[in-house]
């Protein structure tokens, strides 16, 4: 079992940026951000995967949103720019070994391993 730990998120203003981290307790393959509001499912946000394994960005998040990965600590960032009031929400940090297509993990959820979230507010 692989845990996840994530940092805090926060409150911002619109226009300004914020890093979330999460580090993984084991090596994995693919780890992904998810965000969530009240009354909507999950949304997957960016995701990494080691190798060739690609990237994902949701179209709303494209040219605001830097996903990066420190292998050598398990660790995904996600530099969040520009950020905006509907990009409020709980982020979930996601992660999981199998090597599946990018695309598919990100639309249908499918990662093994979950954080505990972290809140993350734009006014």
């Amino acid at each position: 079992h692989v845990q996840l730990v994530e940092s805090w998120g926060g409150s911002v203003a619109a226009g300004e940026s914020l890093r979330l981290s999460c580090v993984a307790s084991a090596n994995v393959y693919c780890m992904g951000r998810f965000r969530q509001v009240p009354g909507k499912g999950r949304e997957g946000v960016a995701a990494l995967c080691t190798g060739t394994g690609g990237t994902y960005y949701a179209d709303s998040v494209k040219d605001r949103f830097l996903a990066s990965r420190d292998n050598a600590k398990n660790t995904l960032h996600l530099d969040m720019y520009n950020l905006k009031p509907e990009d409020s929400g709980m982020y979930y940090c996601a992660a999981d070994r199998a090597r599946w297509d990018i695309v598919v993990m990100m639309t249908s959820g499918a990662f093994g391993f979950w954080g505990q979230g972290t809140q993350v507010t734009v006014s």
